[in-house]
């Protein structure tokens, strides 16, 4: 089993290395593989090639990294969490409140007349995004302090979800057209706006989430086995339960932030994990998600390119299939 562990990671490795010197070659303008090599390692004769693979493309070959990392690893712990296999990262409403504020922001602010307002400006969509994602998650961390059945809380979290996507409709309903355009586009995903700026919050954000995630690996081991068998281990359930919390709205809620609500890689991937590693141990699933996400997002990107199509399009593509084979193939995941 360690032997098959190691195999798997170190071809997970080699594989996301491959797809991304790929992923900084593909584009408007191919690079030979030499040559993007030689930019990487500062060796490069061509300044403008060592500009696009350097300023341009490694930007958003990191962001596809960082994605696919947390929104796997997120995946993972929701679904352990709640011991559903159909649980994401997203269950909670966390992408729900990032349409929100988005909405609220690109949508609402022309109806108030505060379009042209330093302050909104200034806040951009994606921190109205990681607002609305924040004030839902705190809705919901509140309710779980009175509730202690997580099945419950899974299903106010649809509900939220639900209620507050229709607050998006309505705001959609009375927006301008051009405000609608933007706000569409951004549902649709992308890796490619986030700026150097964004960047300084999204990668902080992303590694502290990853740590918390890294930290409850061990609760995460015990809850598989039921909550009952947890809290008589002696686990403190209601701090495992925060620490994922909090975990999942660093890492699926900046994410949403900053590149839109991408979907289906938080509920395929980790099966995908599990189906490569045979294995129910966080201490292998975790870092074996976490692989495979940044591999199925790098694939998602080249795929994009070479389309010309929105990641969040190419996402589903990959990922619905995904998420129905595994239901079919395997009815008990958990």
């Amino acid at each position: 089993m360690k032997r098959r562990a190691a195999w798997l990671f170190t071809s997970l490795s080699i594989l996301a290395l491959l797809l991304l010197l790929l992923d900084l070659a593909v584009g408007s303008v191919n690079i030979p593989l030499r040559e993007v090599w030689a930019a990487l390692t500062g060796a490069a004769y061509d300044p403008t090639t060592a500009k696009i693979v350097v300023s341009i493309r490694l930007m958003k070959a990191v962001v596809a990294i960082l994605t696919g990392a947390a929104l796997a690893v997120s995946g993972l712990q929701m679904q352990t969490l709640f011991r559903n296999p159909l649980a994401g990262p997203y269950v909670l409403g966390i992408s729900s409140g990032a349409s929100l504020g988005v909405a609220i922001f690109i949508l609402g602010a022309p109806l108030l007349g505060l379009a042209g307002s330093p302050v909104m400006s200034a806040l951009g969509v994606a921190g109205a995004a990681w607002v609305g994602a924040a004030v839902i998650l705190a809705v919901i961390a509140a309710v779980s302090r009175r509730i202690k059945d997580i099945m419950v809380i899974l299903i106010l979290g649809m509900m939220f979800s639900s209620g507050v996507g229709a607050v998006v409709q309505i705001l959609q309903y009375l927006s301008h057209e051009s405000a609608l355009k933007t706000f569409v586009v951004w549902t649709m995903g992308s890796l490619g706006e986030v700026t150097s700026t964004q960047m300084g919050l999204l990668l902080p954000a992303v590694l502290i989430g990853l740590a918390i995630a890294i930290a409850v690996i061990k609760p995460l081991n015990l809850l598989l086995l039921g909550e009952n068998y947890a809290r008589t281990s002696g686990l403190n359930i209601r701090r495992s339960r925060s620490l994922i919390f909090l975990s999942t709205t660093l890492l699926a809620g900046t994410v949403t932030a900053f590149c839109g609500p991408i979907g289906f890689v938080g509920l395929a991937v980790p099966h995908v994990a599990r189906m490569l590693f045979r294995n129910a141990d966080h201490r292998i699933l975790m870092p074996g998600a976490l692989l495979s996400g940044i591999v199925m997002m790098l694939a998602c990107d080249l795929v994009a390119k070479l389309l010309s199509l929105p990641i969040n399009t190419i996402t589903a593509l990959l990922g619905i299939p995904i998420v129905v084979w595994v239901v079919i193939r395997n009815k008990n995941i958990m």
